[in-house]
């Protein structure tokens, strides 16, 4: 197999981040950082275009479960199941701890299952309307829900979760198991932050406030029974032996869950939604395969085991360091999980860190960087609450320190304790 130098690898990343910084469609900017990575690195054009192929094959089984997940989320946005959760947990929590109420409900609308982009737009009318009342900045309020956003995305069935388990051929619900405590950790560090700045930045109007089209909403038990069916058929292998895959369980979830909100015969439309939703994820994560096909046959990942024997540190620090990096450079939460674990997984085996350990590092260290300017994420939750760019960049920091919070503690779970044996 031809290898890449690391010039090469570097040259990858760095046209495919600058692309998409110039608004070049994500799953582009990357295979064209892959081919002028490829080219650069000493391998000519028939060999890269065979290691960029190679990549893209090897994440199609995460793609064809993505598409199947996107059942289940079609089923939970379309149906108002979301709004529903969020709206009862909100309620439930209470406006006095409005902070608390907002990240919780983020928390869960994304661990069940919706994006956390989608997640956020669904409770920022909730979130608008509270801080009105409460006198809540605008700045508290959106690092509250992302903070709840990213906790909930490492425990959830989301794609960047799948990728993970995928790649490092783990069940799905031991990697969303494994970040629980990281994501709870990283939940209660958000809403401190985000209490600290409830006085600082602007201030939520009387005329942003939209009114909620009420609609028919399904109850509170009935809109969580579609993620609740998933997760229980996941739970199946781990608990009685009986391996049913993502593919099949994430669909049934939702389509039971359709039968018993009484909107079965929606269910077309609902799937119809969800694969309009997953379907540029999986096009992004093909685009991200042939950038990982790349990188995983250069030298890039020898130059960073060495880097790391030659300070001393333990190889394990490979996994949440390789995940904020890819992260960083694509911005996105699923395609810095698919890289790095697609990459480095094979090579963290062979150094001895197991399946699972791996998987959940690389998972929790892709929430440190995702929400940079040149991914969608970063403007689609600045405009959920209408933040002005300059204000929505004051956030970074914020949101950086939940999402290493998270990778901290995974890292001591799974490398420090070694809490995955």
């Amino acid at each position: 197999m031809t290898t890449v130098s690391t010039l090469g690898a570097l040259v990858a990343l760095v046209v495919a981040i600058v692309l998409i910084l110039r608004k070049v469609p994500p799953a582009y900017g990357m295979i064209a950082g892959a081919l002028a990575g490829g080219l650069c690195g000493g391998a000519d054009l028939v060999e890269t275009v065979t290691l960029m192929i190679g990549g893209a094959q090897g994440i199609t089984n995460a793609v064809m479960r993505i598409l199947a997940a996107g059942v289940l989320a079609g089923v939970l946005i379309e149906s108002g199941a979301a709004h529903t959760i969020a709206e009862t947990i909100v309620r439930k929590v209470g406006e006095t701890r409005a902070l608390l109420a907002l990240a919780v409900a983020t928390l869960i609308l994304t661990a069940v299952g919706v994006f956390i982009d989608v997640a956020v737009i669904t409770v920022a009318p909730i979130a608008l309307s509270i801080a009105h009342k409460a006198g809540i900045s605008r700045v508290a309020i959106l690092l509250a829900m992302i903070g709840g956003g990213k906790a909930g995305n490492v425990m959830s069935p989301n794609p960047n979760t799948i990728a993970a388990a995928d790649n490092f051929h783990q069940p799905l619900t031991s990697v969303m198991m494994a970040g629980i405590v990281p994501g709870l950790c990283g939940l209660l560090v958000a809403y401190l932050l985000a209490k600290r700045l409830s006085n600082r930045g602007s201030m939520v109007l009387a005329e942003e406030l939209t009114a909620q089209n009420e609609g028919a909403r399904p109850g509170f038990w009935a809109a969580l029974s579609a993620p609740l069916i998933a997760i229980v058929l996941l739970s199946l292998r781990p608990i009685a032996g009986i391996a049913i895959d993502p593919l099949i369980a994430l669909p049934v979830g939702g389509l039971a869950g359709a039968l018993l909100m009484g909107r079965i015969r929606q269910c077309n439309q609902f799937m119809m939604s969800g694969l309009s939703r997953m379907a540029p994820v999986a096009i992004m994560l093909l685009g991200t395969g042939t950038l990982a096909g790349i990188i995983a046959n250069s030298q890039l990942k020898d130059a960073l085991i060495n880097t790391l024997t030659h300070t001393g540190l333990p190889a394990w620090l490979l996994a949440p360091l390789s995940g904020a990096l890819m992260s960083m450079a694509t911005a996105s939460t699923t395609a810095g999980t698919a890289v790095a674990s697609g990459v480095f997984s094979n090579t963290l085996l062979e150094l001895g860190v197991s399946g699972l350990a791996g998987a959940a590092m690389i998972h929790a260290g892709a929430t440190v960087l995702d929400h940079l300017p040149h991914g969608s994420f970063f403007h689609a939750t600045g405009g959920s609450v209408n933040m002005s760019v300059h204000e929505r960049l004051k956030l970074l920091p914020y949101e950086t320190l939940v999402g290493f919070t998270i990778a901290a503690v995974s890292a001591l779970m799974f490398g420090v304790f070694n809490l995955a044996g």
